[in-house]
């Protein structure tokens, strides 16, 4: 973003020392009123040819930087894509463990239950 900057404030200083260096010459120059408005049509063609190359530029420059945020983009979904699959068959793992060890406990009470069970109706009889 910095380099954006750095950019706008060249161009604009570009833009108006151009301005600032056509008027003082049209002050200054000792030249009749045919050989100023020549002069005059000359740097406002230069100075629509510099605009036009720094413009051309400045897109030139735009494209390269929005094809490398998509390209960074594209890497960065993929690997986020990447991790939230990791993500998940962790969680699966972690899922299907916790479901076993469940398991394990909810038969091991259900066997001291019945165990309890059958003792107290030994006891009774």
């Amino acid at each position: 973003m910095s380099e954006q900057n750095d950019f706008g404030a060249f161009l604009i200083g570009f833009i108006v020392g151009g301005l600032t260096g056509a008027v003082s010459a049209l002050l200054l120059a000792p030249q009749s009123g045919e050989e100023t408005r020549t002069f005059i049509k000359e740097k406002a063609v230069e100075i629509s040819d510099k605009a036009t190359e720094t413009v051309e530029e400045s897109y030139k420059k735009a494209e390269v930087a929005a094809d490398e945020a998509r390209k960074r983009f594209e890497e960065l979904a993929q690997t986020t894509k990447q991790r939230a699959e990791e993500l998940q068959s962790r969680g699966q793992v972690i899922l299907e463990e916790q479901k076993e060890k469940l398991s394990t406990v909810l038969k091991s009470k259900e066997e001291t239950q019945l165990e309890q069970d059958e003792s107290s109706s030994e006891a009774a009889a």
